[in-house]
């Protein structure tokens, strides 16, 4: 006879290990006590025992609905235990048993086991030992089960079942899988179609796909696969390790699919982006032979299809369906909906479902959270949050935490993030791993890296995934160098990193343009086999474009099996961005033919090509693909579209596009403002800004960069001042490099040097070469010596490899005469292997493009063009025309230096324009270099002689020169 022991004291005997205490925030009153009258109301006075079994059993089975009557229920039964027989007393103590698995009552269950154990009668009762299995481990303490299980002399199958059921239940997989080698090994008995399930599970909750398959084979051997329990759990575990062709083949053999097998396969395609096979798979369901209706589980499978895909409209016919199934008073049905419509963009259903009654559960309050975050509305996010505080009923939880937390990502929501952080604190939500990493990245975000990394330093257990949001937050935030710190930091503690980890760090590369240890990251990928990963190809692409080296990038690109639109779009933009506008262009009309669609961002970098190369018809004709595409209502391409018009010489358009723009943000007004900056509008660009403050928009860094740049171009330096001084003191904004290099550039043009100057010793950071090298240039013009020296010395020291310093110091000293000084720096040009930029200049003619070289006959038509240029010089000698030989800085006599000026190369764009086109078209040229004195006087006096207007874009601004005049003031 098997000897069962008492259970043990519950002090002794806990849950499984890895189910965390939750705090205690409130002091709670027990109301489990029972009324005194409770037992002479149920229980009737007598001794006769053969009159009052039936309802005794009614009364203990009524009880048994309820959780708070499952003490009373024990407790009728041990009172009245001597008035039901064994068969009875054994039916109802099962009855109990279960009803305390399915409540989840341990102490009224332990009170069951009591009875068990104590009885001579039912102590090695198979169904009753199977059942208290069932129940500890239906209560989350399976270490109990296999305590009674090991109690047990004898064992059958169905015990073993009930204990591998019970570790499978309670995520201890590799018990149940032990349990299962044990029985299959030590025992006669064979598995059936009750054990297999949960032995298949146990398989992919260890992530073992190999075993998972040995135990699908045994399952064939044993004629187990035509069970549609053993089936659908195949289903599940392939579908959890990805393997979705052996899934499809387990479900297309199944001979009988019930409306799980069903709901199981949707899951499969669902969960492994398989969505339109979803949606298919639901419709045959609906259309099969064995007329299944669908359930709650299958429209909660359904639904997160709709949403991944952003199809409202499908999302919608299922919404009919639950409707007219009468599924969607269903709470988990009315979740999935409002979760749908959420992530649809479409809040207003989503609120209208949430609030239509006040049916609601912590689930429901999360996904209309989630929904206001996913769309970055912090106001409504936080709104919701406070309201769902406000009601009793539920209270945020680690899921609502991680929901509101992606909407803190400026320094202006730094103090909600600090509410919500101490509300965590207050409830234990901190000790939760991804709880505490996503506050790590929200403080990063919000601009506080220190708070960042001081809740790093207080998470006991780091993983991977710590590391991660830190390396991440310094990364996305500012702190490149910081981020490799702590990747050394990582190393050191054991941890290898993954491909997040490795992403932040190529980010963080990129940042610093630091090539070097790209390269190794890279290498340290290829070693790895993780390579193939897409995220991190389009990682390395971009670093390899931010360090320059496009040609890399595109090998790395040309080496991918599967293109996507975000590589495309990575390796134009940086074609684009590094300077190459026509490989730009080439790539993406490449993507154009392999079908891959442009969006925004295509489009985006595509303008950005147009606007260096200034050309206007290539423009023009992604503007119109942009609007066949619907792609121009898009705020940023109506910027872009403005900035291309502007670049082309065509002010009048870009206030056209602007004109037209339904919605204009800050970055609108910033566009059109720079625009006319650029071509020397400076009144208009001001006028803007003006009318921009008077519509409610406030002005931002960027604003003041157009401003300030249209002040210097415009010699509007009083003004330009006075906005310098009014974005510190009215709107708060702290002056960057570039703000002080354009109040250095306006001073410089004015002939301020002596302010410049100073104001570049006083600027609270260090300036950089661009300020040194407008100092120069100005320097240049007014033919400051001495200061110019001083701004050259600083120049050389940041940038001593760069050629276009040293022309500027050698212009400087050709200048004031300085011949010898001049040759002494074009020796150290030649001696560390540097050579000057040559003049270039071209014009758009016809759909072609043609470019001319400074004094390089080599034009096929150069005869016809020098002639046509010695038309114009007799034409605009004329009235007034001399030659400048000022512009030619080198030591020749004056014939040879006019004749130097006759092959510049705007002139011989120029020429070639006026022969190809028809009298009174305008002309653009486009140069390289800045527009020297006489080709500015040549081209003015040009636009008189031929009657004609004439745009130069240099590589400073825009000309526009009409009947004499230059709309500079020849001021440049």
């Amino acid at each position: 006879m098997a000897l069962v022991a008492h259970p043990p004291l519950p002090s002794l005997h806990r849950r499984r290990h890895h189910h965390r205490q939750q705090p205690l925030l409130v002091n709670r009153k027990t109301t489990s006590q029972r009324p005194k009258s409770y037992l002479s109301q149920t229980i009737p006075r007598t001794n006769n025992s053969t009159k009052y079994p039936l309802p005794l059993l009614q009364q203990i089975t009524s009880l048994c609905q309820y959780k708070q009557n499952l003490p009373q229920a024990l407790t009728l039964l041990q009172l009245q235990n001597g008035t039901l027989d064994s068969l009875q007393q054994k039916e109802v103590m099962g009855l109990l048993l279960q009803a305390c698995g399915r409540h989840q009552d341990i102490e009224t269950g332990r009170g069951v086991h009591q009875m068990v154990a104590s009885s001579t009668l039912f102590h090695d009762d198979v169904v009753l030992n199977t059942r208290l299995i069932t129940m500890y481990s239906m209560c989350g303490y399976p270490l109990d089960s296999r305590f009674v299980f090991d109690g047990l002399e004898k064992k059958n199958l169905f015990q073993w079942n009930a204990m591998i059921s019970g570790y499978s239940r309670n995520q201890f997989y590799e018990d149940a899988l032990r349990t299962f080698i044990k029985l299959v090994s030590e025992t006669g008995f064979k598995p059936d179609n009750f054990t297999f399930p949960c032995v298949i599970k146990a398989c992919g909750g260890v992530l073992d796909v190999g075993l998972g398959r040995g135990i699908h084979g045994m399952a064939v051997k044993l004629g187990l696969l035509g069970d549609v329990f053993v089936c659908n759990a195949l289903i599940t575990v392939y579908g959890k390790f990805g393997v979705v062709d052996e899934t499809v083949k387990v479900f297309d053999f199944m001979s009988e699919k019930n409306l799980v097998s069903w709901n199981s396969m949707i899951s499969v395609f669902s969960e492994n982006g398989f969505s339109q096979e979803s949606l298919g798979l639901f419709r045959k369901m609906i259309e099969c032979e064995d007329s299944l209706v669908p359930d709650v589980a299958s429209l909660v499978t359904i639904l997160p299809v709709c949403a991944g895909e952003g199809d409202v409209q499908m999302g919608m016919v299922f919404h009919g369906l639950a409707v007219k199934l009468g599924l969607n008073q269903e709470l988990k049905v009315k979740n999935a909906l409002i979760d749908m419509y959420s992530k649809c963009g479409w809040l207003s259903h989503a609120g209208c479902l949430f609030n239509k009654d006040d049916d609601r559960n912590v689930v429901s309050w999360n996904v209309m959270i989630g929904g206001f975050s996913i769309h970055g509305d912090t106001w409504g996010t936080f709104d919701l949050l406070r309201k769902m505080q406000v009601e009793e009923r539920e209270k945020a939880d680690e899921v609502t935490i991680l929901n509101v937390l992606p909407t803190c990502l400026e320094k202006s929501e730094l103090l909600c993030l600090k509410e919500l952080h101490g509300y965590s604190i207050r409830h234990g939500f901190h000790y939760d791993e991804l709880v505490a990493n996503a506050f790590v990245a929200a403080y990063a975000k919000c601009g506080s890296l220190c708070s960042a990394q001081l809740l790093f330093n207080g998470i006991n257990t780091k993983t991977v995934s710590s590391w991660n949001a830190l390396i991440g937050g310094y990364a996305q935030n500012g702190a490149p160098s910081k981020a490799l710190e702590c990747y050394n930091q990582m190393k050191t503690s054991g941890l290898e990193p993954d491909h997040f980890s490795v992403g932040s760090l190529i980010l963080a590369c990129s940042h610093l343009k630091s090539l070097h240890f790209g390269k190794e990251i890279h290498g340290y990928l290829l070693r790895n086999a993780l390579e193939t990963d897409p995220f991190i190809v389009i990682s390395l692409l971009s670093l390899y474009i931010h360090c320059g080296k496009s040609d890399t990038a595109r090998v790395l690109f040309e080496e991918m099996e599967d293109k996507s639109l975000v590589s495309w779009n990575a390796l134009i933009a940086g074609y684009s961005q590094n300077g190459l506008p026509d490989e730009a262009l080439l790539l993406f009309r490449q993507m154009l033919s392999d079908g891959t669609q442009p969006d925004e961002i295509s489009i985006n970098s595509v303008f950005g090509a147009c606007s260096q190369l200034s050309a206007l018809r290539l423009g023009k004709e992604a503007h119109c693909y942009a609007l066949k595409a619907f792609l121009a209502e898009d705020v940023f391409v109506g910027c872009s579209i403005i900035d291309m018009y502007a670049k082309s010489g065509c002010i009048e358009q870009s206030q056209r596009v602007f004109d037209e723009l339904k919605q204009k943000d800050v970055a609108s007004w910033n566009a059109i403002i720079v625009g006319y900056g650029f071509h020397g509008y400076g009144k208009e660009a001001l006028e803007l800004f003006e009318k921009m403050q008077a519509f409610g928009q406030k002005p931002d860094v960027f604003t003041f960069v157009g401003i300030l740049m249209s002040c210097s171009h415009s010699g509007l330096v009083e003004e330009g001042l006075k906005y310098f001084n009014q974005m510190q003191k009215l709107h708060g904004l702290t002056p960057k490099l570039e703000h002080y290099a354009c109040v250095v550039d306006m001073l410089g043009r004015a002939g301020r040097l002596d302010e410049s100057l100073r104001l570049i010793n006083e600027m609270p950071e260090e300036p950089d070469a661009g300020i040194w090298s407008s100092l120069l240039s100005s320097c240049k013009t007014y033919n400051a010596l001495d200061i110019g020296r001083k701004a050259a010395e600083k120049l050389l020291e940041l940038e001593p490899q760069k050629a276009e310093n040293y022309v500027l110091l050698s212009n400087l000293l050709a200048g004031s005469g300085k011949w010898d000084d001049v040759r002494r720096v074009r020796q150290r040009m030649k001696e560390i292997g540097l050579q000057k930029d040559a003049g270039r200049s071209w014009i758009e003619l016809g759909g072609k493009v043609y470019s001319f070289l400074a004094g390089n006959n080599s034009f096929s038509g150069s005869k016809e063009i020098q002639n046509m240029w010695r038309r114009l010089e007799e034409k605009i000698r004329k009235i007034g025309y001399k030659p400048n030989t000022n512009s030619v800085l080198h030591d020749l006599g004056e014939d040879e230096k006019i004749e130097v000026l006759r092959g510049h190369s705007e002139k011989l764009a120029i020429s070639l324009g006026l022969l190809r086109t028809s009298q009174g078209e305008m002309l653009r040229v486009n140069k390289n270099l800045r527009i020297c004195v006489d080709c500015h006087n040549a081209a003015k006096l040009i636009s008189k002689a031929v009657e004609r207007e004439i745009v130069v874009r240099d590589n400073k601004r825009f000309h526009h020169f009409r009947n004499g005049f230059c709309s500079c003031r020849d001021y440049w």
